[in-house]
């Protein structure tokens, strides 16, 4: 393993230890739950707008594997400021980007839930467009 791969792991391991934003917001603009159920992961995630339809503020619960907790927690750091729109057009590649370690098929559906649970609140909020490549997507999520 390199010393790059190192430091990202040790980066996911203090999210995961040490999640950012997390808890529910009360009250809330928007919330969605989302379960992986081959493995068990749950996120649920609620948010706060401000003007312009801009994430002032977001938070989450779950619980699950190191990987689809510290994902969520990278997730909220990077989306708070941004439009909701802007969220929701955002790939996956820049959130694998900021995970920034390879992760195997069955880990990359952990490390996605906090994102696909993220957009599905932003259609219900908003009525941002769900990704039209969820279609062929692997990513299960499983709403209340």
């Amino acid at each position: 393993m390199s010393e790059f791969e190192q430091l990202y792991r040790e980066v996911i391991l203090d999210h995961y230890k040490t999640p950012r934003n997390h808890g529910l917001l009360d009250p809330n603009d928007a919330v969605a739950e989302g379960q992986n159920p081959l493995c068990g992961d749950e996120v649920t995630v609620s948010v706060r707008f401000g003007a312009a339809d801009v994430i002032d503020e977001v938070g989450f619960e779950g619980r699950g594997c190191a990987i689809s907790q510290a994902a969520t927690s990278m997730l909220t750091d990077l989306v708070k400021g941004r439009a909701a729109e802007d969220v929701a057009a955002m790939s996956k590649d820049e959130l694998l980007d900021e995970i920034g370690i390879p992760l195997t098929p069955v880990r990359l559906k952990c490390a996605l839930l906090g994102l696909g649970v993220l957009k599905v609140a932003l259609h219900k909020a908003k009525g941002t467009p769900l990704p039209e490549e969820w279609g062929t997507s692997t990513v299960d999520i499983r709403l209340s």
